[in-house]
């Protein structure tokens, strides 16, 4: 049996619930976004229910703690191959043995888990380190990324709080949604980014309200802030001290195109 979950984590909670519910022995969970129907195997469309969702995180956290289910929630947003299954074997094991298993240092799946959770990590420390914003109409500051892993859910409350005075909004383009502050909360939010003219780029964001209340932004304003920043950056470099192999190491040249000082 192939359960089709919508590719959110409260879906895949709600698949590894129904796989109990009905007593499913052989089972494989498999994303919206990446399941192709087989001729051999039956199917399954798993509806996304509240109640069976703080069901299952009630009994996680028993098992595994708030570390433990940030680390299967990190882990998800790895979007690796299989990872819905990997996770599935994580938690039934769990469940069977009535105890964590994420502490078992000779289980290969689990030294997997690890991996995929420390690169999510590592990403995420990144892209709150190498985000860059430019000002827009109306006040808001906006800025582009392409994570390799799907980290705009763990930075949010860190630029919440960094910048808690002022709009902001960060859209992962490789995934076509972002995250926008109104100085109140956080909203997911998507963007049109067909609309262009010669004078510049003209974005419609649709802030995810109910009433499909729309926000429009107009052409990228010159700030100083950028030039600014370009200034210090160049008075506080050492020419004679350029180490541009231990540089990379740090900075790699992949997130250079979202860093003004590289431009």
């Amino acid at each position: 049996m192939i359960l089709v979950y919508d590719d959110t984590f409260d879906g895949l909670l709600c698949a590894i619930f129904d796989s109990y519910l009905y007593k499913l022995d052989s089972v494989e969970i498999r994303s919206v976004r990446v399941f192709q129907p087989e001729i051999f195997n039956k199917t399954q469309e798993v509806i996304t229910d509240e109640i069976k969702v703080k069901r299952l995180q009630k009994k996680l956290l028993q098992l595994f703690g708030i570390s433990g289910l940030n680390k299967i929630f990190k882990a998800f947003l790895s979007e690796s191959q299989d990872v819905e299954n990997l996770l599935f074997y994580i938690i039934k094991t769990s469940i069977s043995n009535n105890k964590s298993i994420l502490n078992d240092a000779a289980n290969d799946i689990v030294l997997s888990f690890d991996k995929l959770v420390k690169k999510v990590h590592r990403e995420k420390h990144r892209m709150e380190a190498f985000i860059r914003f430019h000002l827009i109409e109306g006040d808001i500051y906006y800025a582009n990324v392409e994570p390799d892993f799907n980290v705009l859910p763990l930075i949010s409350k860190h630029f919440k709080t960094r910048y808690a005075d002022q709009k902001w909004i960060i859209y992962d383009l490789k995934r076509s949604y972002g995250i926008f502050y109104d100085l109140k909360t956080v909203k997911e939010i998507t963007i049109d980014l067909t609309t262009q003219n010669k004078k510049g780029i003209y974005n419609t964001i649709q802030t995810g309200l109910g009433d499909k209340n729309l926000l429009t932004t107009k052409q990228l304003k010159e700030n100083n802030y950028t030039n600014l920043w370009n200034q210090y950056f160049k008075s506080t470099n050492i020419e004679s001290r350029k180490n541009l192999k231990l540089h990379i190491q740090h900075v790699p040249k992949r997130y250079w195109k979202y860093l003004s000082e590289k431009v």
